[in-house]
């Protein structure tokens, strides 16, 4: 990138005038600003005001730096000696060429009624004070921002246009507001917090079935999975939201249990309706994938916030409810019964011949860059399921299949708790997760 050009145009108002802008210009050649000033670069015979219009109509110079003082703004409004000719040039040029924000005042005398001495044409314009000694270095990266045009306020980029405003309805839980009471009720420690998790987790419950897809057979069903699965994506935000803050302002596990009753409660859906003489398996994928999700987010919640009892209280044969979808029995089983294999995601793969180890990690990782968890810790908390699962002494009927683990070999380095316990008192605390007696197990 080329050095910008910068020609500086001031009053020879005092010697300490002179040197404050010499001093300044060295200040912006340091900084890699190529500065034209008439002490550097008129040359003896040349002529002062050719000079000077030249550098403010050279079109390889983009900026003008107007230093502006009493002397100045009263020459220029009088148009006399050099910095009338010039203004002149620079007045022309302020109101009718297109690029106006070639030229900038900087600012460094006011008045006696504390007024900034500025041109008349230019006091509706924006300007750089510096007038102030203690704001120089503020003003200076002003100056240098609007030489490099990198303003320090950057608009961001256009999102897209909000759901809502579509023609098409929106599919909701009507969670928000609820959720929002839920948060301040837990992080003031109101009396309220406990019915407030309770409303919450019933209404996301109930109002999850407004996302259920009936089968069709189609090929090309697992798009109407996938689409779903995004749709869900802002309540599970809000789900882990309310996770972070029963393990960052709780301190009884009795909010723990809330979310186990509620996951278990979410299993309802991995199942066949009871209403329904019909039923196709992949109907019920995308509520496979955010059930598992959920399950995931809130272990790796409580884990990152060393939440280890809370933890607990989410392993175990501590979920009473069908351990196969052909079988109507109930029991208690294991956290295992949270993860079940996607027949649309092995679908897709194979429809649109993506190589990939799982579809359901790749969305996962995806996913995870909306949650405000670092993927590492969803990692941490699937490896710790696994583990569970393993040193299980009664299996299920499925067993726990740690898809994350696929990204293990990027740059995560070692999961946290497994570090830490290398002291004996924190491995103390994390054994019981993983169904450990003692570190011989």
């Amino acid at each position: 990138m080329d050095a910008p050009k910068l020609f500086i145009s001031y009053s020879w108002s005092s010697v300490d005038h002179e040197q404050w802008v010499l001093e300044l210009a060295t200040r912006l050649r340091e900084s890699g600003v190529d500065v034209i000033l008439d002490k550097w670069h008129l040359k003896v015979g040349q002529d002062m005001f050719t000079f000077m219009e030249q550098m403010v109509t050279d079109k390889t110079i983009l900026k003008v730096a107007i230093i502006s003082d009493a002397v100045y703004s009263a020459k220029a409004d009088d148009r006399s000696g050099g910095v009338g000719t010039e203004t002149q040039i620079i007045s022309k040029n302020v109101y009718e060429n297109e690029k106006q924000e070639k030229f900038v005042a900087v600012i460094v005398e006011k008045d006696a009624d504390g007024k900034v001495c500025l041109p008349t044409y230019y006091k509706s314009r924006v300007y750089i004070d510096m007038c102030d000694s203690e704001r120089f270095e503020e003003s200076f990266e002003q100056l240098l921002r609007w030489i490099y045009d990198k303003p320090l306020h950057v608009a961001p980029p256009l999102g897209q246009r909000p759901a809502f405003l579509s023609d098409a309805p929106t599919l909701t839980l009507g969670t928000t507001a609820t959720l929002k009471r839920c948060i301040d009720a837990i992080k003031n420690n109101k009396p309220t917090a406990s019915g407030a998790v309770d409303e919450y987790f019933t209404l996301f419950f109930e109002n999850l079935e407004r996302f259920r897809i009936e089968g069709n057979g189609a090929n090309d069903y697992d798009e109407k999975i996938v689409d779903s699965i995004h749709d869900l994506l802002p309540f599970r935000n809000e789900a882990i939201e309310l996770f972070t803050a029963i393990a960052s302002y709780t301190s009884t596990s009795d909010f723990a249990q809330k979310v186990q009753r509620f996951l278990e409660r979410l299993l309802t859906y991995t199942n066949a309706p009871r209403d329904r003489n019909t039923y196709w398996t992949w109907e019920a994928d995308n509520f496979k994938f955010i059930v598992h999700e959920l399950f995931l987010y809130a272990l790796a919640v409580f884990l990152k916030f060393e939440k280890f009892e809370y933890a607990e209280a989410l392993l175990g044969p501590k979920y009473y409810a069908q351990a196969d979808e052909n079988v109507g029995q109930f029991s208690l089983v294991n956290h295992e019964i949270f993860w079940w294999p996607l027949g649309t995601m092995e679908h897709r793969k194979k429809r649109l011949d993506l190589k990939r180890l799982s579809i359901r990690a790749d969305l996962l990782l995806e996913r995870s860059k909306s949650s405000g968890l670092e993927f590492r810790y969803l990692m941490q908390a699937d490896f710790v399921a696994f583990l569970r699962s393993e040193m299980q002494t009664t299996k299920s009927t499925c067993s726990w299949f740690p898809e994350t683990l696929i990204f293990s070999s990027r740059a995560y380095g070692a999961f946290e708790i497994f570090v830490r316990s290398t002291s004996k008192t924190y491995f103390a605390k994390v054994k019981p997760l993983i169904g450990m007696a003692d570190s011989r197990t």
